[in-house]
């Protein structure tokens, strides 16, 4: 999949595209569906598939004080995209200069005259243009007048439209099953290994501590069952993932880190190693124990449970 920012950077789509638009944010069902009808409309046609997308978020801009926190990184979403066989991911800078265009000078300027569109794709419920003025009878309309069809689709989800803010709700309030149903597969927490402070090693539970940079949403504190996977090994592992600040030990740092399950510390060297952490289910919440044995107790219970949700 090849990846323009600006029009500036694209090359003459001939014969022309097919088109979608959206934010993508955690590229979920509904997402992937209107992305894999783009695909194979293209396919069908001898065209381009295109995936408009912006960056920064909307909502980044126009309520900076209150800013969206993304389920995926620009990385993973363009990865999940490519997923779905589109050909090109467009991103567009967005700023408030782009979003005062009407949608008549949206249409015109970025579908027509930049991407040589043929067809635009999308839900029932897109909207574009300054203010979202922009609806799916304008666009229609402004296909008649500009020379594309427009083509919708049924993004219906189990229980409402499949929706990037809800996904995000559940992440947050640690619901990772919930949210990997939405997603069509496990939430995805990634980055490098880093040295911790050999704390859990100390108490016969070694742990990979991922970096504070790490790409995805963070759920809520507590521990999870997951998977755990590292640059140069060819498979998953099973793995109990505790996200918190270690409020037993006065800690004040949010951290992410994996216990790999039957693994023992020495014969599994994975620091400065990428990782990447896959959300199976919450065990439990983030919790404050008065002594060692106590808490020692309570992660060979965490880790019992670890086994039975990922049936190892």
């Amino acid at each position: 999949m090849e990846i323009y920012h600006g029009l500036d950077e694209v090359p003459d789509f001939d014969p022309g595209t097919v088109i979608t638009l959206g934010n993508f944010d955690g590229v979920h069902r509904g997402h992937q569906t209107v992305l894999r009808a783009v695909a194979a409309e293209a396919a069908e046609h001898s065209l381009t598939s295109v995936a408009m997308t912006f960056d920064p978020h909307p909502r980044t801009i126009h309520s900076p004080d209150t800013p969206t926190l993304m389920i995926t990184s620009p990385e993973q979403k363009s990865a999940l995209i490519a997923e779905t066989g589109i050909d090109v991911l467009f991103v567009q800078p967005y700023d408030l200069e782009f979003a005062a265009q009407t949608p008549e000078e949206f249409v015109a300027r970025y579908f027509v005259e930049g991407l040589k569109c043929r067809c635009v794709v999308v839900g029932d419920d897109v909207r574009f243009g300054h203010d979202n003025s922009g609806t799916i009878e304008t666009l229609r309309r402004l296909g008649e007048e500009m020379g594309f069809t427009t083509v919708t689709i049924d993004e219906v989800g189990r229980g409402g439209r499949y929706s990037s803010s809800r996904i995000r709700d559940q992440i947050i309030a640690g619901d990772v099953a919930e949210a990997a149903d939405q997603l069509g597969r496990y939430h995805r927490v990634e980055g490098t290994v880093v040295h911790g402070d050999a704390r859990g090693r100390d108490l016969g539970f070694p742990t990979a501590n991922l970096s504070a940079d790490a790409a995805g949403l963070i759920p809520a504190d507590g521990v999870y069952a997951g998977w755990a996977s590292f640059e140069g090994e060819d498979h998953p592992f099973p793995a109990a993932i505790s996200i918190g600040t270690n409020p037993t030990f006065q800690g004040d740092c949010r951290r992410v880190e994996a216990y790999v399950l039957d693994k023992e510390f020495g014969e599994f060297d994975v620091y400065d190693r990428h990782m990447t952490l896959d959300f199976v289910a919450r065990i439990r919440g983030q919790v404050t124990f008065t002594g060692m044995d106590a808490l020692i107790a309570q992660m060979h219970e965490d880790i019992a449970d670890v086994r039975e949700v990922l049936h190892t």
